[in-house]
C-alpha cells in the first residue's frame, strides 16, 4: 500500500493572504478511493527549501502531490527546485509546449486577434512547458497548461480548479489498483468530564495488549451537545482486533467510574 503525502507551496498560505484548501480536498479525494493522506508539508516560495523537501520526497518512494509554484513568474520556483533536487536540467516538454500553443491560439481566436508565437508574452508562457528532463505530463482540463510527474511525485498548479481534477486523474490513472485495499475501522466513545492524563495508562495498556491497533484521544471543551468531553477510541485494519480492544476499553472505563456517552463508529 503506497504512502500518500501532500506538499503545498506558497508564501500567501503562510502569510494568511490565502487559506489552504488542498489539505481537506486531498483527504476527500483519497478517502473516496479507500486511501488515506499520511502527511502534509507547507513551504513558502523559497527555492532552496522546496528543493530540499523534494530531495526527500523523491527518495522516499511515497506518492507525493505538490500544489503550487509551477508558473513562470519570479515567485514560482517549483519546476526549478524539482530539477535541482533531481540533478537534471530543465527541458522543453514537446507535448506540454504543444498544449500551451493550442491554448494561446484559441485565446487569440476568441479575441479576434492574430496569433504571434514569437510575441514576448507568448514566449514567456511557453516557459511553463519547461520541466525537469525526463518528466511526464499531467493533463490540465481547465486550460491545457500541463503539470508534470517524476516517478511518484506529481506537480500541479496551486489553483484548486486545476489542481483537484489533475490529482483525480493521477489517482485514477496510476493508483487504481490500490483503491479500497485499505480496510480501516474506527470505534470510539464519548467520555464526559474526564482528563487525558487519567486515561493515558489505559491507552498505553490497550496498545500494548492489541498489536496493530492505535488508540486516539480527541478532547473537546465546548461541544454543543456533549459539553466538555473526550472522544476516546481505537482504530486499525483488523476488525476483530479493533472490536476486542474497544470492548476492553469500555469495560475498563466503566470500572473507573467514567461518565460515558454514545459510541461513535466510522
Amino acid at each position: 500500500m503506497p504512502t500518500f503525502g501532500l506538499l503545498v507551496l506558497g508564501d500567501e498560505l503562510l502569510s494568511g493572504r490565502r487559506a489552504d484548501k488542498h489539505v481537506p480536498k486531498a483527504i476527500e479525494l483519497l478517502g473516496a478511493r479507500g486511501l488515506a493522506l499520511s502527511y502534509v508539508h507547507m513551504i513558502g516560495d523559497d527555492r532552496a527549501r522546496i528543493a530540499d523537501q523534494l530531495r526527500r520526497s523523491f527518495a522516499s518512494g511515497d506518492v507525493v502531490f505538490s500544489c503550487g509554484g509551477i508558473g513562470a513568474t519570479p515567485d514560482d520556483h517549483t519546476r526549478q527546485a524539482a530539477a535541482e533536487a533531481l540533478g537534471v536540467p530543465l527541458a522543453m516538454h514537446p507535448a506540454a509546449r504543444a498544449q500551451i500553443l493550442a491554448r494561446m491560439r484559441d485565446v487569440a481566436s476568441e479575441k479576434g486577434e492574430p496569433f504571434d508565437e514569437e510575441r514576448a508574452d507568448n514566449l514567456q508562457r511557453l516557459q511553463m512547458a519547461m520541466f525537469p528532463e525526463g518528466a511526464s505530463i499531467i493533463p490540465n482540463p481547465y486550460n491545457r497548461i500541463a503539470g508534470f510527474s517524476v516517478g511518484h511525485v506529481h506537480f500541479m498548479p496551486g489553483f484548486p480548479v486545476m489542481a483537484w481534477p489533475m490529482m483525480e486523474w493521477v489517482l485514477d490513472t496510476f493508483y487504481a489498483r490500490w483503491f479500497e485495499r485499505r480496510h480501516w475501522v474506527e470505534r470510539s466513545i464519548i467520555v464526559r468530564k474526564a482528563y487525558e492524563a487519567a486515561l493515558t495508562p489505559l491507552m498505553e495498556r490497550l496498545e500494548a495488549a492489541y498489536p496493530g491497533i492505535k488508540v486516539f484521544s480527541l478532547p473537546s471543551v465546548d461541544h454543543p451537545v456533549y459539553g466538555p468531553h473526550i472522544d476516546l477510541g481505537v482504530k486499525g485494519g483488523d476488525q476483530q482486533a479493533v472490536d476486542a480492544a474497544f470492548e476492553d476499553m469500555v469495560r475498563s472505563l466503566g470500572a473507573m467510574g467514567c461518565d460515558l456517552g454514545p459510541e461513535l463508529r466510522r
